[in-house]
């Protein structure tokens, strides 16, 4: 448990830095350079998470259950990471609307995928997994949403086409992801 969540703390810590402490990071990468910089937070944000996912499975093995989830919340997390995976292939599709709407679509379907993922496990590892996710993406859409308005960022809406491409594309990682590589990287299958 203790890689595990050295990893957590390593892995969304580096991703917090712009939430919590913005202006250091700022000196950080005005001293260091934007290459080093990157290098460091890449090296960081790299071991964090192969200690998060070492540790995770570990902690798996011998699991502190909390409490057992009925039944039905493994179909709502089923459910609900749909759109997180829409939201996700939104961020990278260029001009949708959904990312004009939201503004930050990536945190926004990390916050689904860990709602879901905490409704529906009741072990000590996932509730610090998916709840420090959760906490985390709540804080970070905050930051970003702050960010934008404070520098007036506005995301451009193209053509409904790219939202229809987003959906597909969604869609497609989410059937894909759910039936053959979940139970093949996580040992779960979401349709079992």
């Amino acid at each position: 448990m203790t890689a595990f969540v050295l990893g957590l703390l390593l892995f969304l810590g580096a991703h917090s830095l712009r939430i919590f402490a913005d202006g250091w990071r700022s000196a950080q990468v005005a001293r260091l350079g934007e290459g080093r910089w990157k290098g460091l937070y890449a090296a960081v944000s790299l071991a964090g998470f192969v200690l998060l996912v070492w540790g995770y499975g570990l902690a798996r093995q011998q699991p502190l259950v909390l409490w057992h989830p009925p039944v039905w919340t493994r179909h709502l997390a089923a459910l609900l990471t749909v759109p997180a995976f829409i939201l996700l292939a939104a961020a990278y599709v260029p001009g949708t609307r959904i990312k004009a709407a939201v503004g930050h679509p990536l945190v926004l379907g990390v916050k689904l995928w860990a709602l879901a993922h905490l409704l529906a496990n009741g072990a000590l590892a996932d509730v610090l997994l998916f709840g420090g996710f959760l906490a985390w993406a709540v804080a970070d859409y905050r930051s970003l949403r702050r960010r934008d308005r404070a520098a007036g960022v506005r995301y451009p809406a193209g053509p409904g086409t790219r939202d229809a491409l987003a959906v597909v594309i969604g869609l497609v990682a989410w059937a894909l992801f759910a039936r053959y590589l979940h139970p093949w990287l996580i040992g779960v299958s979401p349709f079992a």
